[in-house]
Parts: structure tokens; C-alpha cells; sequence
């Protein structure tokens, strides 16, 4: 185990705070780690007539469009399965009877510690006055079903990995019930 000699907080932001830290490794050394720190985010796989909803939006920091399950960021202590429906229905029109987590990971565990938690929603149905999508949020729900999605995760169309998670999931459910 690393033990923390000294923290400097590099840049603090609306998302992420960016810290330089001095620890000593268990071998005696003195290293520097550059540490983001993250309230964490989540995902929803919601299947409505067998069909995934996706939504494709442009993330800048990749320069590329992406094909996405619903999803955001945490607030500060938020309950991850209210932020999931949350998600679910600000960017989908669509909410759920019920919800049940997936999966829970490290998404970048080298320089990051937040975690994202993968849920899949149970008897989704439609919102009548949906929640509107945050202010920077230009998205457009797409529907693929299961089988198509999962051939855009092997041929590599799909490279998200909260999504990934949550495809092979229903894929696999699919297939081996």
C-alpha cells in the first residue's frame, strides 16, 4: 500500500478536481501521483420491445460521436439509483418500475477514482413530460436491438465501456436464459 506524504490541489472544477500527490511506495521510493478526483457517474440499460436504448452524442474530449446508454455524473452523496432514473428519463423520455445494478467498476484506475455503476432498468415505460436533458446536452436517442448492438461492440462501433458492459449483459441474457 502507497502511503499519502502530501496533497496539492492542481485545478478544482464543476466535475473534477485535480490533485498532485507525493506518496511513498511500499518499497521505500518516493513517487508523484497526479490523482482525479470524481463524484462518479452512472448508466442505464433500458430494453423497450427488445430493442436498446442508445443515445449518440459528440464527446468533445475524443473529438468523435459516440453511441451511449443513458447516463451522467453524480452529485456529491447522490443516491446512484435515483441518479440512474434521473438519467434514464432526461435523456430517453423513459423511466422504470425498478432498477437493479449491473455492475460497478473502476473506469480508469490508473489516475482516476471514480467508479460508475452500470444498473439495468425493470419495466421501463413512457414519461408523459419527461425531465428536460441538461443545458450542454445534444443527444439523440437511437433503439437498436440486442443482437445489432452486440455486433457493433465486436466490430467496434460501440466503444463505450459502460456500454459495452451493459450490451454484453443483455446479450447474454438473451442467449443463455
Amino acid at each position: 500500500m502507497e502511503k499519502k506524504l502530501s496533497s496539492e490541489l492542481i485545478y478544482q472544477g464543476k466535475i473534477i478536481n485535480v490533485y498532485k500527490d507525493k506518496v511513498e511506495c511500499e518499497n521505500g521510493n518516493i513517487a508523484t501521483r497526479e490523482v482525479v478526483r470524481h463524484h462518479g457517474g452512472v448508466g442505464v440499460l433500458a430494453i423497450v420491445d427488445d430493442q436498446i436504448l442508445l443515445v449518440k452524442q459528440y464527446r468533445y474530449p475524443n473529438a468523435t460521436d459516440t453511441l451511449e446508454i443513458p447516463a451522467g455524473k453524480l452529485e456529491l452523496n447522490e443516491d446512484t439509483g435515483i441518479c440512474a432514473l434521473r438519467e434514464l428519463e432526461e435523456e430517453t423520455g423513459y423511466s422504470a418500475k425498478g432498477i437493479e445494478l449491473i455492475a460497478k467498476f473502476l473506469p480508469t484506475p490508473g489516475y482516476s477514482d471514480e467508479w460508475l455503476y452500470v444498473y439495468e432498468a425493470k419495466d421501463v415505460f413512457k414519461v408523459e413530460n419527461p425531465l428536460d436533458c441538461d443545458e450542454d446536452e445534444v443527444i439523440e436517442l437511437i433503439r437498436l436491438d440486442i443482437d445489432t448492438a452486440y455486433q457493433k461492440v465486436v466490430s467496434g462501433e460501440i466503444f463505450d465501456s459502460k456500454t459495452m458492459i451493459a450490451i454484453m449483459h443483455a446479450y447474454i441474457n438473451k442467449h443463455h436464459k
